[in-house]
Formats: C-alpha cells, structure tokens, sequence
C-alpha cells in the first residue's frame, strides 16, 4: 500500500516532485531548480470544449473529454485552441463524451443517435485531424505508448495513454468493473500514464460521497509505479497527491497523482460567496507538476 501526502496548501513538495495546485496566472511559479535538472508538465482534463489561460510548460498533458459529444466541430475547435498554447510536446486521450473516438469496434455506429440525431458524424474525419494535429506537435493515445525527450541531453520519458472507465450509462470507452483485470492488465510499464478515470480511493469521491474509482486500475498503478499519473472524469475531487510506496525495494519510490479535471463541478465548483468557480481556474486550474529530470550528459 502507499501513503500519501495530502495537500495542505496549494503547494506539495517532495525531493523528486513539486505540484502548484492554485497560483498566479499572469506569474506562474518558478521551476523549483535550473531548467537543465527540471521538467515541467502543465496537466489539463475534461476541458469539455472551453478556452482557458493555461501556464507555459515543456510539456501539456490531457487526460480525456476534450469535447461534449465528440463532434468533428468540437474537434476542431479543441484542437485548434490545443495549437494555439506554447509546450513542445502536448499529449492527449480520449475520455468518455470524446464518442466519435470510440468506434474501432462498432461501438459509435451502434449508439450514434443517442447524441447525434442528425445523423452520423464522420469519424474517419476525426480520427484524420487528430493524425494530422501530430504536425503541430500534438500525440493522441488510444491504448499506445509514445516515447520523448523533453530537453537535449534529458530523460527519454514513456508515457502511456488509456481512454477506458468504468461503466457509466454507456457512454464512450466504458467497461464492467467485472471486467477489469482482463483490460486494466494491458496497461505496460511507462514513466508517465494518463487515464481518463482515476483509481480506487485517489482522488476519486464525486458527488454523491463515493469512490468511484476503479480497484483493478488502483492494484495495476501499485504495480506499475509510476512516476506520473494524470486522471480526470470526477471533476468533483480535482486535486493531487504524492505517494510515497512502502515495501518498496527502492526507498523512497514515489509517484504523482493528479485529478486533472477543469470543468468545476459538485461542492468545489461554489466561490465561498456562493457563486460558481469560473472554468479552468481557482482550485480547478491547471495543474503544475514538476519533476527532476538532470540533463545526462556524456
């Protein structure tokens, strides 16, 4: 099992990780180090659409729902607003209402009308903007792992990305939780994972006070360990933690966990006077998350 280091204040350190959870738009915070023995990812999910100021980074990760029902206009527009932000390297899955993604097995040709009355959108489209975003630097996983080097001379990263969740109305990438060994189980070793849906009891209590995380993908992390994991989908405990594994060969072994989500939803989305956090900032920014990379040289 891990311990975790819960947030106190919008600021968590570790000796590897720093994570600025709340801070100064118009003056992010400083790289913990020099930029040869630092990295920094800017972490984002269930942007639903919406344009948002986002902090300069190496590298933009997003964890899933990048539209509300997976139009190719939605796409368009998510994806031009993803070109328009300034990381080297920006890196994206699919979540649930991403629908149009989801039709390797038939699944959208089934069940299209439930969103889109009009008619079929043309998801050869969808998948053909995304290929082609690759050109302006922008990856998009679908249960694939991708390779970069975030700086000359720096870490080769891996980061893997899984698009699945646990059955929800049937909605996009669902799954039985009596399934979920048998597809959480393909998710390989990887410096970096990004999930559309959290683990079991990591930043995963929603509306209704529950954990709504997923126990198979909780035991695959543990084993994984990575250094990285980046969730969204219960926008309702958006937040991070660092672990710290026990029982570990490797003391002090850690990994980050991010609850990404931009989209203010549940009790966290009410300004203190009562009125609604506006998207993508206050406690629904977002997240910083530097990690020490030393640039290796020969």
């Amino acid at each position: 099992m891990a311990t975790s280091t819960q947030p106190p204040t919008a600021v968590l350190n570790s000796s590897t990780a720093v994570v600025h959870l709340e801070y100064d738009m118009n003056n992010p915070p400083a790289l913990p180090g020099p930029a040869s023995e630092w990295t920094r990812f800017v972490c984002l999910s269930d942007t639903h659409c919406r344009a948002f100021p986002v902090p300069p980074g190496d590298v933009l990760l997003h964890s899933g729902d990048l539209t509300n029902i997976g139009t190719l206009s939605e796409f368009r527009g998510a994806i031009g607003w993803l070109q328009t932000l300034p990381h080297k390297h920006k890196i994206i899955i699919a979540g649930n209402h991403d629908v149009t993604l989801h039709n390797h097995d038939g699944w959208y040709d089934a069940n299209y009308q439930r969103w889109h009355r009009r008619g079929k959108e043309n998801t050869a489209s969808v998948r053909n903007l995304l290929r082609n975003a690759k050109n302006k630097g922008i990856v998009y996983l679908q249960e694939e792992q991708h390779e970069f080097q975030a700086k000359p001379y720096g870490k080769v990263w891996s980061v893997y990305g899984f698009p699945w969740s646990p059955f929800h109305r049937n909605w996009a990438f669902n799954y039985y939780r009596e399934n979920a060994d048998q597809i959480i189980s393909t998710i390989p070793k990887t410096d970096i994972l990004l999930t559309h849906a959290p683990p079991y009891e990591i930043l995963d209590i929603g509306s209704r006070n529950e954990r709504a995380g997923c126990k198979a993908l909780a035991a695959q992390v543990e084993y994984l360990r990575p250094q990285l994991h980046v969730f969204g989908h219960i926008h309702e405990d958006h937040g991070a933690e660092i672990h710290e594994w026990t029982g570990s060969e490797d003391a002090g072994e850690r990994s980050v966990f991010v609850n990404a989500a931009n989209k203010p939803y549940g009790p966290k989305a009410r300004t203190s006077g009562g009125g609604l956090v506006p998207f993508g900032t206050g406690v629904y920014s977002p997240v910083i998350v530097d990690l020490y990379d030393p640039v290796e040289r020969t």
